[in-house]
């Protein structure tokens, strides 16, 4: 089963230390009720840098790009609770992306994802599009693995909202986005080096500055759960 859906939010950002286990308490028993809760909101899932780093990466599967634009969650964005409040701040780093899926193979939520971030050279879009769309299907047959999904960000037009003023501004944003995840770290890795690699990618269209990174799951609800 692919990802749910035909849009996705996808974030990351870094939480220090000494505000991780009051940002996860957060997450888990408020931010992710309040998420699924709004109209088109279908699947959440948190996951944490494998390395033992401060980074965490974030996906929303979404029914419809224009739930990102919907009255109901727009009134959220701007009407953060106080204990969003107090926690906005320690986001750092910034990146968030409103994404249509572009294509999605393989499917279920494992262990390890890999977060591929890359732009395409404007004259070869199409043609980049296009192998990355043939080797979706491949890299989620691979043994280990079992999904691979090509994300691309849309910005919908509107007002900065409260929870970005909070968090200093306007958010970074990542322009296509490939997922890889399976139950096996090292095959995950291994796509990331191999199928998936900066030289692979330039050799297919790519801008140089790619950015891969590797998480491990650490919590993930649907509607239905909360």
């Amino acid at each position: 089963m692919p990802l749910r859906g035909s849009a996705a939010v996808a974030m990351w950002w870094d939480i220090a230390r000494e505000h991780r286990a009051e940002f996860e308490d957060w997450h888990s028993h408020e931010h992710f009720p309040e998420r699924l809760a709004i109209p088109g909101f279908i699947r959440g899932s948190r996951w944490a840098d494998a390395s033992g780093g401060d980074g965490f990466f974030v996906l929303y599967e979404l029914e419809a790009h224009a739930t990102l634009t919907s009255p109901d969650y727009l009134a959220r964005l701007n009407d953060p609770s106080p204990w969003s409040t107090r926690m906005m701040p320690h986001h750092r780093d910034m990146v968030r992306s409103l994404c249509h899926v572009e294509a999605s193979a393989g499917g279920g939520v494992a262990r390890v994802m890999a977060t591929l971030r890359l732009s395409p050279q404007a004259e070869t879009a199409e043609d980049l599009g296009k192998w990355l769309h043939a080797q979706l299907s491949a890299l989620a047959r691979l043994p280990g693995v079992t999904g691979a999904h090509l994300l691309r960000t849309e910005i919908p037009q509107h007002a900065t909202t409260r929870e970005q003023a909070i968090r200093g501004g306007a958010d970074a944003v990542a322009d296509w986005i490939v997922l890889v995840n399976g139950y096996d770290a090292a095959a995950i890795a291994g796509a990331v080096g191999g199928q998936l690699s900066a030289a692979r990618l330039a050799d297919h269209g790519a801008a140089p500055g790619s950015l891969a990174s590797i998480y491990e799951l650490r919590y993930t609800a649907t509607r239905g759960d909360l």
